[in-house]
């Protein structure tokens, strides 16, 4: 299982990247896992400043639907537009090419509220 070292992590297994003053966001290969096939991606956050922790759209797997939830607070200026035909880039790229959403104008201060690679690891039992 794949956890890189250079992303950050929430409990909620969404992990980001971050890029200067902007902020990728998707989730981990531990929860892609966990939630089988993804077959759909709905966002309708783009364009609004939501609240750490806040839901910021769902991920549909074969057999449930997961909410999302913003690792940090910011506006979500950009989607994935490659996952309204290929949902399952998330399974097959987590961390890559299944990015969901792009983050602006974040709170730097809540960075510290994340977990290191290290700290998911012993969240998740590795």
């Amino acid at each position: 299982m794949e956890i890189p070292n250079n992303l950050k992590y929430t409990k909620d297994h969404e992990w980001i990247l971050i890029n200067d003053d902007e902020i990728v966001c998707g989730i981990t290969d531990f929860a892609q896992r966990e939630l089988g096939d993804i077959v759909y991606v709905d966002i309708d956050t783009v364009g609004d400043s939501v609240e750490r922790e806040s839901i910021f759209g769902t991920i549909e797997a074969v057999k449930t639907v997961s909410d999302l939830f913003m690792p940090i607070s910011g506006t979500i200026i950009e989607q994935n537009d490659e996952l309204n035909n290929n949902p399952q880039l998330i399974n097959e790229s987590p961390y890559e090419k299944g990015w969901i959403v792009k983050i602006k104008n974040s709170n730097i201060a809540e960075l510290d509220k994340l977990l290191s690679a290290e700290e998911y690891k012993k969240e998740i039992g590795l």
